[in-house]
């Protein structure tokens, strides 16, 4: 890369920090605990969670939206190299040099962005195993690229601990947004899990009594996923613990939203659990 092409880059990774500093903070206090030479790597693979997540809400139609994925997804794979990395998104050009440094996979970058056109559309999840593949495709996945980050070597170790601690993240977030996703007529909660609840996508839309038996599944769905992560941990290398923390707190907001609260967790309490959970 030419020393242009290089300063795009750090421009781009002072850009990702600050995303991911306003937009999850869970994310950006767990890179802190990450080495210094690893955290712009790692707030590069965040901050483009950021902005593909945030892409239903640019669009109006789901078609510009799987537009939007498949810019990234030509990002990723053409402009390795190139000496406009980003084609002038600071994230991207990030995203590319992180790709590069750090040999991530390419076609794991290609399963996370198909999985992302699901949040374009209205559809229901049809089933549990559903959900668990894409959680697979997403936050697992970001578990992992973290781990490659964080150590390329040994991440294959990550595996399947990176497998339960996504859905137990995503089940949780599925619960914290809620509201917004009744408001825009998304589904996440799997079908046959509303069945089995004793409704369905209306019925989890308005709410009521049969909606609060589906919550309580999803929050058991993640209590089990996240235990199973705590005991898969136990094998795992310690170097790879910041890629877990943002997952491993999803205890914390789960004890929140069986409390029937869901706000955020407080800066310090979520300082105190990451230190804890590092030393643990």
């Amino acid at each position: 890369m030419s020393s242009a092409g290089h300063a795009v880059a750090l421009d781009g990774f002072a850009e990702c920090a600050r995303l991911v500093a306003d937009g999850d903070p869970d994310r950006a206090v767990s890179v802190g605990f990450a080495p210094a030479d690893r955290r712009d790597a790692l707030n590069a693979l965040y901050a483009f969670n950021l902005e593909t997540a945030r892409v239903r809400d640019h669009v109006s139609q789901p078609l510009p939206g799987e537009i939007r994925l498949q810019w990234w997804r030509d990002r990723i794979e053409a402009e390795r190299g190139s000496e406009n990395p980003g084609q002038g998104s600071p994230v991207a050009a990030a995203l590319v040099e992180t790709i590069r440094q750090h040999d991530l996979p390419v076609d794991a970058f290609d399963r996370f962005l198909e999985a992302r056109i699901f949040d374009l559309y209205d559809d229901p999840m049809p089933s549990v195993v559903d959900f668990e593949a894409y959680a697979g495709h997403t936050a697992s996945t970001l578990i992992v690229l973290s781990s490659m980050i964080l150590g390329r070597d040994d991440a294959h170790r990550v595996t399947e601990a990176a497998g339960h601690a996504g859905v137990a993240q995503l089940a949780v977030g599925v619960l914290r947004l809620a509201p917004l996703h009744r408001r825009r007529n998304q589904v996440f909660v799997p079908l046959d899990l509303l069945e089995a609840a004793g409704t369905d996508p209306a019925g989890w839309l308005e709410g009521g009594v049969a909606a609060k038996r589906a919550e309580a599944a999803m929050m058991a769905m993640a209590s089990d996923h996240l235990e199973k992560a705590r005991r898969q941990l136990q094998s795992v290398p310690r170097q790879f613990r910041p890629a877990f923390l943002p997952a491993l707190l999803t205890a914390r907001h789960l004890a929140k939203l069986q409390g029937g609260a869901s706000g955020p967790v407080g800066p310090v309490d979520r300082l105190w659990f990451y230190w804890r959970s590092m030393r643990g």
